[in-house]
Order: C-alpha cells, then sequence, then structure tokens
C-alpha cells in the first residue's frame, strides 16, 4: 500500500524506504522510466556502482554544473559521490582539480580518479578550507565547488572556495541536520550561485546508457571503488566496514 504521503505498508507494517525506492524488496513495482538494460558483458559489481554514489558526483558535474575545459574545481569529501564528481570534472576537461578530505588515505584514490591537489585540513588547523584553497589558485578560488559531505558549516566554506562574481557551488552532500547557516553575504555580494542536485541531473533513460557504455570500455576506473566484499549474511559487518578510514565502496553478494 502507498498512501497520498508516501508511507508504504504492507498489511498495516510500515515499510521504510527512500525515494520510494524499495530495493531491499523480494519484489517491487517500478516506473518503465526508470528500467534501463544493463549490457551482460559489463561487471555486475560495476554496473551496481552506477547507481546513486558515483553517478550523482559524476552527473552533477557533467550535467548540473556543466563544467568548462580548463576550469577549476574543488570537492568536498571523497567518498564514492565526491570520487565521482572529480571523474566528471575530469572528463569535462577541468585543469585544476582539488580534492578535500580529512582521510590522508583517500589522496591515493583521489589521484586515480583524476585529482590534481590533495588537502587535509587537519594539516593546516589554522587555516580555513577556503583560505587553503585560494592559497593554491593564486588567492582566487575555484570555477566550481562541489559539497558532498553534508556538514552543514562546509556549505558557507564551500561558498568562499570560489571565485567572486562567478562562482558556481553544486550541494550533494545531505546530512542529519536539514537546516544549515549560510554566510549570505559570500552568496549575494560575491556574486556566486548555489545550486542542490538530485542523483546529479542524470535521466535514466537518456543518460544512464551512456554512462553504462563507458563503464564497458573501461572509461571509469570502478575497481577503485571497491574495497571490501561481503555476503549477504554478513551485512552487519558491512555497516562496521563503512566506519572504516580505508572503506569506499562495500559490495554485498545475494
Amino acid at each position: 500500500m502507498l498512501d497520498g504521503t508516501s508511507r508504504m505498508s504492507v498489511r498495516g507494517q510500515k515499510l521504510y524506504h527512500i525515494f520510494s525506492c524499495s530495493t531491499w524488496s523480494e519484489y517491487m513495482v517500478i516506473d518503465a522510466n526508470y528500467v534501463v538494460r544493463v549490457d551482460p558483458s559489463i561487471d555486475l559489481s560495476h554496473a551496481s556502482f552506477l547507481s546513486c554514489g558515483f553517478t550523482t558526483g559524476f552527473g552533477a558535474a557533467w550535467k548540473e554544473a556543466e563544467v568548462e575545459k580548463g576550469s577549476s574545481v574543488a570537492v568536498l569529501g571523497l567518498g564514492t559521490v565526491g570520487l565521482g564528481a572529480v571523474d566528471g570534472a575530469r572528463m569535462q576537461g577541468a585543469a585544476k582539480i582539488i580534492g578535500i578530505d580529512k582521510n590522508p588515505w583517500k589522496k591515493e584514490k583521489g589521484e586515480a580518479f583524476g585529482m590534481t591537489d590533495f588537502i587535509n585540513p587537519d594539516d593546516e588547523p589554522n587555516k580555513s578550507i577556503s583560505e587553503l584553497v585560494k592559497g593554491i589558485t593564486h588567492g582566487m578560488g575555484v570555477d566550481y565547488c562541489f559539497e558532498c559531505t553534508g556538514v552543514p558549516s562546509l556549505l558557507s566554506e564551500a561558498l568562499e572556495t570560489t571565485k567572486v562574481g562567478k562562482g558556481k557551488v553544486i550541494v550533494i552532500g545531505v546530512g542529519v541536520d536539514t537546516m544549515v547557516p549560510l554566510n549570505v553575504i559570500a552568496l549575494a555580494c560575491g556574486g556566486r550561485t548555489l545550486k542542490g542536485t538530485t542523483f546529479g541531473g542524470i535521466k535514466t533513460k537518456s543518460d544512464l546508457p551512456i554512462l553504462l557504455d563507458k563503464c564497458k570500455n573501461k572509461e571509469f576506473k570502478l575497481h577503485q571503488l571497491l574495497t571490501h566484499h561481503v555476503k549477504l549474511e554478513e551485512i552487519d559487518k558491512a555497516i562496521q566496514l563503512l566506519k572504516q578510514p580505508d572503506c569506499v565502496k562495500v559490495l554485498i553478494t545475494i
């Protein structure tokens, strides 16, 4: 049963879901517009990574920001979404791609997807992230910034990392706190643009097949995302692995 407020239930028992996607169900009814055929030659583990996550970040750079060739980019948070944004910026031809993460292990992952510079804010705690970004962009900041962490305080920092008069920030990460502080002066007086995105602006029927073709042609280094592999019976272990610093994606075999 699905009522008008998107609350699902079966015989009175509430079903938990997100965006009406009950992907842990044995059966589900979905709109045909959200079904895309996957070439059987594509590794299924890699195909699974082209759902929300990597694709969202990639699409944010490709479809939402439309990153221009030769431009500069900053990515806050180098999880699966952030690495997707890095890869999307690389494929769009960005000249400088700055990855920002407190986990030093993410430097290697970021470089694998095309990151040119890495910032660990803990290395210089007396400086803000925006100061660190401007320090390696001749004081100008970047053309585009992708906020992939959902940390409330980083939204204003993301704005400050971009160039005055033309900087664009794409908000991807969503945390527990949906009400966040915002430096209005950095937005209004700085002439910057703040934009949100869902699934990176990717259209299932028209855009996802393009990404699947890139996957088939090995244009994506999706193997770099797979750090752990567990069976369905070990799903509790998967939750714990997600908390480890060397974890990007856990593949669950059903």
